[in-house]
């Protein structure tokens, strides 16, 4: 065999093995993906119940209950709040506690999932945004010290 065969065949080998394992990677990062829907998408698009999925928009003003919930003896405090996104509105549910810098007016993104019946999003986690300007409480303060010294 040539010196040119074996190349070509070197060469298709590796292409070979670079496809498969590119199929591989991507077929298993695909049930691991999170889209984010605003809640316009949600509503037209509507997802599978199992599917996790990631809504973003902005909390609205005087949307925010908090109450009580006892389950098997534990307390927990389930939250609601209101997204949206300037055309639509979305509830969420939360359980758990919510990010120092949530609050009404706020932009937040919510993971969890979309109940189809009630129309309510069931949020597992919530991440709070914030604009590029934000610095922490603590830095302030360190920066305001340095500078009446």
């Amino acid at each position: 065999m040539k010196a040119k065969h074996k190349r070509s065949i070197f060469i298709l080998f590796i292409m070979t093995f670079v496809s498969v394992g590119a199929y591989i990677l991507l077929t298993n990062l695909r049930d691991n993906l999170v889209f984010f829907y605003s809640p316009s998408e949600i509503l037209t698009k509507i997802p599978k119940a199992d599917q996790k999925i990631r809504v973003g928009g902005m909390v609205d003003s005087n949307s925010l209950e908090r109450r009580i919930i006892e389950d098997s003896g534990k307390k927990y405090e389930e939250i609601s709040f209101t997204i949206s996104d300037n055309e639509t509105l979305l509830k969420i549910k939360y359980a758990g506690i919510l990010p120092d810098l949530f609050r009404e007016g706020q932009g937040v993104v919510a993971e969890g999932f979309f109940d189809l019946e009630d129309k309510v999003f069931n949020a597992t986690n919530v991440l709070a945004k914030h604009d590029e300007n934000y610095m922490p409480p603590e830095i302030k303060n360190l920066d305001r010290k340095g500078i009446e010294k």
